[in-house]
């Protein structure tokens, strides 16, 4: 069998996961709209995490069709980065319903944000109890189409203990293998714990070293000062899978940042998330703010 590299089975398993999802759709008959490419250059991928409209949801005017209807119709996008809050069950019949409304849209999902399966807890039952739903989310990753999964290792502190650190890593193994063996990429975040410090991931991904594990990057979500932020967000880039573009960002730095990762060849969604209320109005906002960047590389890749 082929030996593939991470980034070769990146892209066999995106093209694989969107001709299972949806056709494809371009700039020429979508305008403003993401998925985007112009001739001879890479699609710019666009979505807002789920997480982002999570008072919505707590008030009851939101749940995952809603938010998927949103996701189409209010911004036009094609790519859905779902936080597992919003999925009700993880009953196979319930699945294919929100796999449906996908593929109604014509909408891709491009990243499954799982919370409560941390793959360390010093409890044992507890850390049983997330690997049993770990396996559930995976399966859902399946059924739902994701391009990628984000499981967190878990932990607390600053360092995990070599026990800890090692069944994290077999852990991982096993995770991606399904991964690897269903057509997608799963992977850690550096959001909070021992995952936020940069030698920390960087250990642990060289440890993990198989072909479907990459990083969804908080963008400088790390542990440390802004010097340390920004030389961790460029070392990173090439593993990237998914990203998180919090308020700080995009109203920040975003190009810089944005300009890291496709530099490193990243094939991933750019994805808004979004902390508070005016949930709607802030989260368009952010959105527009990543397409005037997307506007400018296709002035830049028209012109060369």
């Amino acid at each position: 069998m082929k030996k593939y590299n991470r980034r070769d089975f990146l892209s066999t398993s995106l093209t694989a996961t969107a001709l299972m999802a949806a056709p494809v759709v371009s700039a020429a008959n979508i305008t403003g709209s993401s998925g985007e490419k112009t001739a001879g250059h890479q699609e710019m991928k666009l979505s807002v995490l789920s997480y982002s409209f999570r008072g919505l949801l707590a008030a009851g005017t939101m749940d995952i069709f809603g938010y998927l209807e949103s996701c189409k119709y209010r911004y036009n996008l094609r790519y859905a980065d779902i936080w597992n809050g919003f999925l009700t069950s993880m009953d196979e019949e319930y699945l294919k319903k929100v796999r449906q409304a996908l593929d109604e849209r014509e909408m891709v999902l491009a990243d499954l944000c799982a919370d409560q399966v941390n793959i360390w807890e010093d409890d044992p039952a507890k850390r049983q109890k997330n690997h049993e739903y770990a396996l559930a989310n995976l399966n859902a990753a399946m059924i739902l189409g994701a391009r990628f999964i984000r499981i967190d290792a878990g932990g607390s502190g600053t360092a995990w203990t070599n026990e800890q650190f090692d069944h994290i890593v077999g852990r991982y193994k096993e995770y991606a293998q399904f991964a690897y063996d269903h057509g997608f990429m799963m992977g850690a975040e550096n959001h909070w714990g021992p995952e936020k410090i940069w030698t920390n991931l960087q250990k642990l991904y060289n440890a993990v070293d198989h072909p479907a594990f990459g990083i969804s990057c908080h963008i400088s979500g790390w542990e440390g000062n802004q010097e340390e932020n920004d030389k961790a967000d460029r070392l990173v880039a090439p593993w990237v899978c998914h990203t998180h573009f919090a308020g700080n960002i995009t109203g920040g730095p975003l190009e810089e940042k944005m300009n890291n990762l496709r530099e490193a060849g990243y094939q991933g969604s750019y994805s808004v998330e979004h902390y508070g209320k005016n949930e709607y109005a802030e989260v368009a906002i952010q959105l527009n703010r990543i397409r005037v960047v997307f506007d400018r590389w296709r002035t830049t890749d028209s012109k060369s």
